[in-house]
């Protein structure tokens, strides 16, 4: 039964939307309608309202109080969604400020000459416009009554120019800031949840393990690594754009003819081209460069995004007026202003203010904001009287975030409903049951949205398929994809919706505004190869997902929040570059090694002797460690080339055995349950006890195709692998204990001076025990031994002190005896400092040159971030997508 009713939650969304019932309410009510009608049959028919649900159902959920439903009536709360009503509000002030005006006629001026120009002009303004305003119906409709009317004059294609015009026109949805992006980081970060349980629950399955590596988890996503993620995409995508109409010009001049206007390049639209170009470059630069360079979050962003686009229309509105720039130029002042301070001055805190330099900068950093915060509000008086355009502005704001959150509500209570009713689960086993593993089912999936999109809006394919399918193919090992590459694909695909005949919306903003001599078999002619070029974007970004995945690794990985080397994400990467290294400079590292250990140790310590010993031959048995490692992979590599069918094979028929098991665990509860007076009837209890013993023989039918030599082929090959994850293991080992005595020995030699200088403070401490009360005495001391305790190096030196602070504090102190143990500290320390400023002269530069020498490679894991150079180098190697499968 759960089968009819998920068959009805579908056709009644159908049903809705095709209707055209508003979309807020029909998924909602959809859910609400076929909850409530389980529920009443299973009431009326079973005498259980949770009989025809395969997750709960009402009577549990009820049971419950809130809790299950929580997350979904306060979905609209999580932070990521705060961007939403803030970009909202930049890209309509932008509109309606005619900013988004100024760029279309003045980049057509610019590139009529070129053949195609005009067309081009539309891409490269609807990239301009995407990246600042991102609000798709705007866009095409601003593009509409300028662009269209001027193409057409200058006997531009029908279908080419309305084609270019709703293409460009959806460039908002992929380049950032994107609400569609916002949208998917936020439904991604929970189906990276689900995905990870999925993989530690098949890793556990599999391999027996009771935990799984923390280098196979799924990695989550953010809405500004979708950003990073979507900027080089939409670039490729903006240029197959402007290629194709350059292409088609060329190939058809007239259908795509060249534009010369006089005056057009003089040195007053050069002003006027930078007037116009500049400041939205300026703030795209602010938000996405503030993103990018880790400054601010996506929401910090969008802050900068609306204030920015209010003081540009603060301007516009008042365009050849007397005193027009005067707010736009006072904050740019008011920025340099800050930047000053804080190049100069450095970070600004009013807690920490102890010089006089420290109240320059909090004077000037004040008089700085001041500034800044009058231009916000004037030119914020501004829009607010003039047009009534912030008036405006903030309605608009408010309907289309109230019609975004709307959905994502009632996406959430529809997906909640489909779960419900075993859909997940349904779709979980087509999809893992179709032949040719990941690959199949995601172009499954991608096929299924680009075919919805035909019909449906981008927020409902992102709020109720992304849940359902995003944790299936997140989870699998075979491709190991990352969220962000999940994300993008998916808005590229969603991008297509906005195109797709009957129901694309672009159609339907440039039908609007376009003459009536355009007719719409025109403009369905014209955005077919907009469609085939979005495809073939989608095809590239699908073969090269470096183009995704490297600039938020990048960004990650020079932060100053980056990961440390550590980590053991990075291990794999880091070891590939370790490896070159070795290869290209190992007998220099040798050498370097060689040079170290001959040097002359015997005045240190004897720990400190052995450990530097023992670090240097660690350190020479790194490298045919790493030479290991290489066999051991290659090992893995050729026995995988038999093993993986097998492999592949044997997982799919103990994934559809545990199925089965677990689909008899929910009968035998039925069983459990039946009988007089139970939930369930003894006829009901039956039918199930004779549905699990049908199970039970399938069961052991599907497992009795398992090949009768797998445990052999598996511990084969597990042994194999497990020579490499030992290799690996060791490799990590050796070399953290390789570099340690080196790290150890540089810190308490580096601190040679300091130590010096406590001589005169024990002698001076000496005299204040002999004076001072014991309880002041016991201060006194205790602050000396954490003073000494800040350099390495020291336990020795403080244990003298530890020794006197036990005879002030007893109940018959003794000045004399605490200050016979301050003097054996003092003798200590002479001690020390006999070896310690010998080895900082003689031995710490050796040191500095064996660590220069392996600090890249044997030390790597032991720094506290990796290299500029080698986190790039790591980055790209983290953006590929590595088959994991075989582990598991």
């Amino acid at each position: 039964m759960e089968l009819f009713f998920l068959l009805l939650l579908v056709l009644l969304m159908a049903f809705a939307l095709g209707s055209g019932f508003p979309v807020a309410f029909a998924l909602p009510g959809s859910a609400i309608l076929t909850i409530g009608i389980a529920a009443g049959s299973g009431y009326l028919f079973s005498g259980d309202m949770d009989a025809f649900f395969a997750h709960g159902g009402p009577g549990q959920w009820l049971s419950a109080g809130v809790t299950n439903f929580r997350g979904i009536y306060w979905e609209a709360e999580r932070d990521t969604l705060i961007a939403i009503p803030l970009f909202v509000f930049m890209g309509i002030m932008l509109q309606r400020s005619k900013i988004a005006e100024d760029l279309l006629v003045t980049m057509a001026r610019l590139f009529g000459p070129v053949p195609g120009g005009l067309g081009i002009s539309v891409v490269f303004v609807g990239a301009l416009l995407a990246a600042t305003t991102g609000i798709v119906g705007a866009t095409v409709v601003a593009m509409g009554l300028i662009s269209l009317p001027a193409m057409l004059r200058n006997n531009y294609s029908v279908p080419l120019a309305t084609g270019t015009i709703a293409a460009s026109g959806t460039l908002g949805q992929i380049i950032p800031p994107s609400i569609v992006l916002i949208i998917l980081a936020d439904q991604l970060a929970s189906a990276v949840d689900q995905a990870g349980s999925l993989r530690t629950t098949l890793y556990k399955a599999s391999t027996g393990e009771l935990s799984m590596p923390s280098d196979f988890s799924v990695v989550s996503t953010s809405a500004g690594e979708m950003f990073l993620g979507a900027f080089l995409p939409g670039l490729v995508l903006v240029g197959l754009y402007m290629l194709f109409i350059l292409g088609f010009a060329l190939m058809n001049p007239k259908a795509a003819p060249a534009v010369h206007q006089e005056g057009t390049f003089t040195r007053k639209f050069a002003v006027k081209v930078v007037i116009t170009l500049v400041p939205p470059l300026a703030l795209i630069f602010l938000v996405l460069g503030s993103i990018i360079a880790g400054i601010a979050t996506v929401n910090q962003a969008g802050a900068i995004g609306a204030v920015g686009a209010m003081i540009m229309a603060g301007y516009r509105l008042r365009e050849g007026e007397r005193g027009a720039y005067s707010p736009a130029i006072l904050s740019i002042v008011a920025l340099l202003g800050l930047a000053m301070v804080i190049s100069f001055i450095g970070a600004v805190n009013i807690k920490l203010i102890e010089t006089s330099q420290d109240v320059l900068g909090l004077v000037l950093a004040l008089i700085a904001v001041s500034l800044l915060l009058i231009a916000i509000f004037w030119s914020g008086w501004r829009t607010l009287k003039l047009e009534d355009t912030l008036r405006g502005v903030m309605i608009e704001t408010a309907k289309t975030t109230s019609l975004v959150f709307i959905i994502l509500l009632g996406a959430a209570m529809l997906t909640s409903a489909f779960r419900a009713f075993g859909g997940e689960e349904l779709v979980k086993d087509f999809l893992q049951g179709l032949p040719g593993g990941f690959w199949a089912q995601f172009l499954i999936v991608m096929l299924v949205i680009f075919i919805l999109g035909f019909f449906l809006d981008f927020i409902e394919i992102a709020v109720v398929v992304v849940p359902i399918v995003a944790p299936i193919l997140l989870s699998d090992p075979s491709a190991n994809v990352t969220a962000v590459w999940l994300g993008v694909m998916i808005g590229l695909n969603i991008q297509t919706s906005f195109l797709t005949p009957p129901f694309g919306f672009a159609l339907f903003y440039l039908r609007g505004v376009a003459p009536a001599v355009v007719k719409t078999i025109d403009m369905y002619k014209g955005v077919i190869a907009f469609i085939a070029l979005q495809l073939v974007a989608l095809g590239i970004v699908g073969f090269y997902p470096q183009l995704v995945n490297y600039l938020p690794n990048r960004s990650t990985l020079l932060s100053e929040t980056a990961p440390p080397p550590k980590n053991p994400r990075l291990q794999y990467c880091m070891e590939t570059l370790v490896y070159e290294d070795f290869q290209q400079n190992g007998s220099s590292i040798l050498a370097a090694i060689d040079k170290a250990a001959g040097i002359d140790i015997s005045y240190l310590p004897e720990d400190l002797q052995d450990d530097l010993a023992e670090g240097f031959e660690k350190a020479r048995e790194a490298l045919p460690m790493m030479q290991a490692i290489r066999e051991a992979e290659n090992q893995v590599a050729a026995a995988a080339g038999d093993f993986k069918p097998v492999h592949v094979d044997v997982r799919a028929l103990e994934r559809d055995a545990r199925r089965i098991d677990q689909r008899i665990e929910e009968l035998q509860v039925i069983v459990d349950r039946s009988g007089e007076g139970a939930v369930y009837t003894a006829e009901q209890g039956a039918r199930a006890q004779a549905r699990i013993e049908g199970l039970k023989v399938e069961h052991d039918a599907i497992l009795a195709n398992i090949p009768e030599n797998w445990d052999e082929v598996y511990g084969t090959f597990a042994k194999i692998q497990k020579t490499e994850t030992t290799a690996r293991q060791t490799y990590r080992r050796t070399t953290d204990q390789a570099y340690e005595p080196v790290l150890e020995l540089k810190a308490i030699l580096t601190d040679a001076p300091k130590v010096a200088e406590f001589g005169p403070q024990l002698e001076a401490l000496k005299e204040q025990v002999a004076q001072l009360e014991p309880e002041a005495a016991v201060e006194a001391i205790a602050a000396m031994r954490s003073t000494v305790g800040e350099a390495e190096g020291t336990s020795d030196i403080r244990k003298g002190l530890t020794e006197a602070r036990k005879i002030m504090r007893s109940r018959q102190p003794n000045a004399e005896e605490a200050i016979v143990e301050i003097d054996n500290s003092i003798a200590a320390l002479q001690t020390d400092l006999a070896w310690r400023q010998k080895a900082a002269d003689q031995l710490l530069p050796v040191l500095e040159e064996y660590d220069a020498a392996i600090v890249n490679n044997v030390g790597l894991r032991q720094q506290s971030r990796l290299p500029n150079d080698m986190a790039l180098d790591v980055a790209a190697c983290l953006s590929d997508h590595r088959d994991i499968s075989l582990s598991f």
